[in-house]
């Protein structure tokens, strides 16, 4: 497997893809570097990502300023480290004095692999109190992301939809954010509520979103997830998707053990 590509579906192309699926309220250029800035919740629209690997001789002024402007909108600093990193980055945030974050995986797929119908799938064209209930109920929640998701639906520029999959008791029991991007369909905030977990609920749902993405153009379905989320990674590697690469944020101070997706 090459390091910035797999069956056609490149590191630059997933990455485009991501800032797509998840905007920002501020977004700004400084170099090589893709600034963006929302509430200060969820982590891809509110870091720092490089989008050309290539060495940049201007690294450290470049980091300097890029600190200020975060600064200057009183939110924190967030690198989101890629291959697309120009060499030296990690080394530089480091010395820094920034702390490194645990991996996440990019996955991707084919979604004829696992697409299929179901009767029982919801499909919102936001996200409404219903679906943020369902996504609650998961890790790392706060009320600046639910803040942001709920603005989220209006900035997009591609076709998006919001999920549920409800149970036997009509009860929402999983939720789901697809996005996409030309033949990309993007999954986002899979979540299922504690009453309805290891019943196969995430594994239906994502199924059927593919099959609404299938039937909307789309051909190859993509994610992230936590690379220590052992029971996550066996379910999307079930369905066919395969790790392209890997990413994780360096930010200022020392570590505090929490994942910022």
């Amino acid at each position: 497997m090459n390091a910035h590509s797999w069956q056609g579906v490149s590191v630059a192309e997933l990455e485009r893809a991501s800032h797509t699926a998840v905007p920002a309220l501020r977004t700004g250029f400084d170099g090589p570097f893709l600034m963006r800035a929302f509430l200060g919740g969820t982590g891809r629209a509110n870091a720092v990502s490089a989008v050309d690997p290539l060495p940049d001789p201007g690294l450290p002024p470049r980091l300097d300023r890029i600190e200020a402007a975060y600064a200057r909108l009183g939110l924190p600093v967030r690198f989101r480290s890629t291959p697309l990193d120009p060499p030296g980055l990690q080394e530089a945030l480091l010395a820094r004095g920034y702390h490194a974050t645990e991996e996440s995986r990019v996955m991707a797929g084919p979604l004829a692999a696992f697409a299929a119908a179901d009767a029982a799938l919801e499909v919102k064209p936001a996200p409404d109190d219903e679906w943020l209930s369902v996504l609650s109920t998961a890790d790392h929640q706060t009320p600046e992301r639910r803040a942001e998701k709920r603005q989220a639906a209006g900035m997009m520029m591609v076709p998006a939809a919001w999920m549920v999959l409800r149970g036997t008791d009509g009860q929402a029991a999983v939720s789901g954010q697809l996005s996409l991007d030309g033949r990309l369909a993007g999954f986002f905030d899979v979540a299922t509520r504690p009453e309805f977990r290891r019943q196969g609920m995430a594994r239906r749902l994502l199924a059927a979103a593919a099959a609404w993405a299938a039937g909307q153009g789309g051909a190859t379905g993509w994610l992230q997830v936590s690379a220590a989320n052992a029971s996550a990674c066996a379910l999307y590697e079930s369905l066919g998707l395969r790790e392209i690469y890997r990413y994780r944020y360096y930010l200022p101070g020392p570590g505090d053990g929490l994942r910022h997706a």
